[in-house]
């Protein structure tokens, strides 16, 4: 069924990849960035741009109203190109910002969501912040809210996008889970072997899926690993991790 959908961070590595999916199965996009540059690259692939800050809550609230979409998918991140190669300072600096992203930006999108009378929250989470524990992790484990520096800005980051995202009735919330992401657009062309690896295109495609599929609730996306099971994707959602974008 076709709906009125707004792309939070249609712009970035998973928004470029997902818009497209979207289209094709006739949904109307909106897309949200910061910059009035990438609006016209979002406008040329089929997409409405919306231009605003979304730490901007007022100036979020008017814009999600006007659109009143049905479906919200928040694929918002703030880290720089080349983060890999940062020095330690400047990594810790570009976790916090991503942190600020996921608690402050994620509460004001819900906030604008909850107003605009949306039915469905999707959320991008991670799924290398589990505490120390027998492996594979489902979703029902726990997370490490015990860790200390950057690892801990991160977990506390990613606990409160999920308890914002699943905790706003009426608002469903489904929380996504990715691995770590490798292919187009994301500076990495092979999966990673140390966290859970997680190709760009399946992670769309899970965004795509989770819009008329699955319960609210918690969702592990990534390839076959050791670390964390993905049967729940597969059977509720019908994810396939081998899925891949033609051309």
């Amino acid at each position: 069924m076709p709906y009125k959908i707004l792309l939070a961070g249609a712009g970035g590595a998973i928004g470029q990849r997902l818009t497209p999916l979207l289209r094709d199965a006739g949904h109307d996009v909106f897309g949200t960035t910061r910059s009035a540059a990438k609006a016209q690259e979002l406008k040329a692939a089929g997409v409405e741009p919306v231009v605003v800050d979304v730490f901007d809550a007022a100036g979020l609230s008017r814009l999600v109203a006007a659109i009143r979409p049905e479906i919200v998918i928040h694929q918002l991140t703030d880290l720089p190109d080349g983060f890999g190669n940062l020095d330690p300072s400047q990594r810790a600096q570009a976790l916090s910002a991503n942190a600020r992203i996921r608690v402050e930006g994620t509460r004001n999108l819900v906030a604008a969501t909850l107003a605009a009378g949306a039915r469905r929250l999707i959320a991008q989470s991670i799924a290398w912040v589990y505490a120390p524990g027998r492996e594979p992790h489902t979703e029902d484990d726990a997370l490490d809210l015990d860790a200390e520096g950057s690892r801990g800005v991160t977990i506390d980051g990613v606990a409160a996008l999920e308890k914002t995202t699943l905790h706003s009735p009426p608002l469903e919330g489904i929380v996504l889970r990715y691995g770590q992401f490798y292919g187009p657009g994301t500076g990495a062309d092979q999966p990673s072997k140390t966290v859970p690896p997680l190709h760009v295109d399946a992670a769309a495609v899970a965004a795509l899926l989770a819009i008329d599929r699955g319960r609210p609730g918690i969702f592990n996306i990534a390839e076959a690993n050791n670390h964390v099971a993905t049967n729940k994707a597969r059977s509720e959602l019908g994810w396939d991790p081998a899925f891949r974008l033609k051309g």
